[in-house]
């Protein structure tokens, strides 16, 4: 009898095994982000401002290709650069899927930061990315919809103040949709493997 037991919990065991490692199946996976996944976040779903040529700009825009969004400006002596720098290695590290990678810089200091300088700015990491540029109330506004931070620092003459601001990115997937932040200095090789992977899930 004890035997006959033992034999039953014995295969019980094993039918629930089964049954668990077929639920486990069917399951769907995740993608394994580097990035921090903040997908269906309800904020930050659209950009509508001009780019450095005077071209209104939007996400449809950009359909087919990872978007990157990052908040600077141009007189930035370390964050800026630094964070642009890594987006043109993460173009390169991308390699024939380069072109399906989209760079936006929206500037926190639209008082300074005007298109030529922008236009030069952006082609010094890579000519296809795009600086957007808002009025000082449409910053106001993109800025709380993007949960970004940003405040003039005082210098010692009018024109030499700094922007203190929020040094992370978002990337938005090949349909237009927010799905990752990125931290500030998360390295190339990171951003580029989430780039892929989204690239891969279309």
């Amino acid at each position: 009898m004890n035997k006959r037991n033992a034999l039953k919990i014995a295969a019980s065991g094993v039918l629930l095994t089964l049954g668990f490692g077929l639920l486990g199946g069917c399951s769907e996976t995740r993608p394994q982000f580097r990035g921090v996944d903040i997908t269906g976040a309800d904020y930050a779903k659209d950009l509508r401002l001009p780019d450095h040529n005077g071209r209104p700009r939007s996400m449809a825009d950009f359909k087919g290709k990872v978007v990157i969004v990052f908040f600077g400006y141009t007189q930035c002596p370390d964050v800026c650069p630094t964070s642009m720098a890594e987006l043109a290695e993460v173009k390169k590290l991308l390699g024939p899927d380069g072109d399906k990678l989209q760079g936006i810089f929206v500037t926190v200091d639209p008082e300074r930061d005007k298109a030529e300088m922008l236009k030069a700015y952006m082609t010094n990491f890579d000519p296809s990315f795009l600086a957007l540029i808002p009025t000082p109330e449409q910053l106001t506004a993109v800025a709380k919809d993007f949960k970004v931070y940003y405040k003039r620092v005082e210098g010692k003459t009018p024109t030499s103040y700094t922007m203190d601001h929020s040094a992370g990115s978002y990337m938005y997937d090949p349909q237009g949709r927010l799905r990752l932040y990125n931290r500030y200095a998360s390295g190339a090789p990171a951003l580029a493997a989430d780039v892929k992977l989204l690239l891969k899930g279309s």
